[in-house]
């Protein structure tokens, strides 16, 4: 028999109940602070060694990021993907804003069109890259089509041009992400007061003035959100493009990511590789953290 009180059980009972949720979380930390964290600090200090086809741990302090930064083919990475980005965030968020505004017009068949415009973002970039470089490809998809149906003059060539093939990358993210954006906007759109739309609506305002000035200031916190999830898909487009098209013609589609895989894997430049590595991870640390902390702090009183 024990010879425990009933008070003293009590408190053992509060302190598992108190600690066994730590102890089932403990090994998951334990996995992701050495997985993730230990390996970002790792490839951190690579960024700084003499690695070269192997890690060397020698300390050659910024020599390897002063490779990076005078490497002409990092400058075409970002170029390539300040270009990609831009049109891409934009061309999301424009296209999505414009469907949930047609959406929540309580159309019919709203919820078949919703899951028509949101399937594409349960595809992975590697399925959208795949698909649409069949269809952009000159001797399969669309120009061969064309010909094959008379219009022998048609032309769009646009994959293996390489003034215009980072703009089929863009033509399939967009197609891909627009739909998740519309979600996001349309979630927005039905949380806004209709009592201050009636409002205006009785005052003899325009639809366009309504939106303007009503409706729209009101998607703040919805266009900030879209901007930091589409920045952050955009600097990990490395998928798609690689389905895509390889990150050329020549260089033509190159980004940071396929940048660090190249030389990480191909070259046998690790330590420019984990350059580049570290400085996208800054990026999307200088996007995210501003936002979480904008997201996550209290409200002042």
């Amino acid at each position: 028999m024990s010879n425990a009180s009933p008070e003293q059980d009590g408190g053992a009972r509060e302190r598992l109940q108190r600690w066994l949720p730590k102890l089932v979380l403990s090994p998951s930390c334990v996995l992701v602070l050495f997985f993730v964290y230990g390996f970002i600090a790792w490839t951190s200090y690579i960024s700084f060694s003499d690695s070269g086809m192997m890690p060397d741990y020698t300390w050659v302090g910024l020599h390897q990021w002063s490779r990076l930064w005078t490497s002409w083919t990092w400058g075409i990475a970002l170029h390539n993907i300040w270009v990609f980005g831009l049109l891409y965030i934009i061309s999301c968020i424009v296209l999505g804003l414009i469907l949930a505004i047609l959406l929540d017009q309580r159309i019919r068949a709203e919820g078949v069109l919703r899951t028509i415009y949101l399937y594409p973002m349960a595809l992975s970039f590697i399925v959208t890259g795949t698909a649409w470089q069949w269809f952009l490809n000159p001797g399969l998809g669309l120009e061969k089509t064309m010909h094959d149906l008379g219009w022998q003059s048609f032309s769009f060539n646009w994959l293996i041009d390489s003034n215009m093939a980072i703009y089929t990358v863009v033509i399939a993210a967009v197609w891909q992400a627009t739909g998740f954006v519309m979600a996001m906007f349309l979630a927005g759109l039905r949380g806004i007061d209709g009592e201050m739309i009636k409002a205006a609506q009785i005052d003899g305002a325009p639809a366009w003035k309504i939106y303007a000035r009503i409706i729209i200031p009101q998607l703040r916190p919805v266009f900030l959100s879209a901007v930091v999830v589409l920045a952050h898909l955009a600097i990990k487009s490395f998928d798609l493009i690689v389905a895509m098209t390889g990150g050329g013609p020549g260089n033509a589609t190159a980004v940071p990511a396929t940048f660090m895989y190249s030389y990480a894997f191909s070259r046998n430049e690790m330590g420019i590789a984990a350059a580049s590595a570290v400085f996208m991870l800054a990026v999307i640390a200088a996007l995210i953290i501003p936002y979480l902390y904008s997201e996550l702090r209290e409200p002042r009183s």
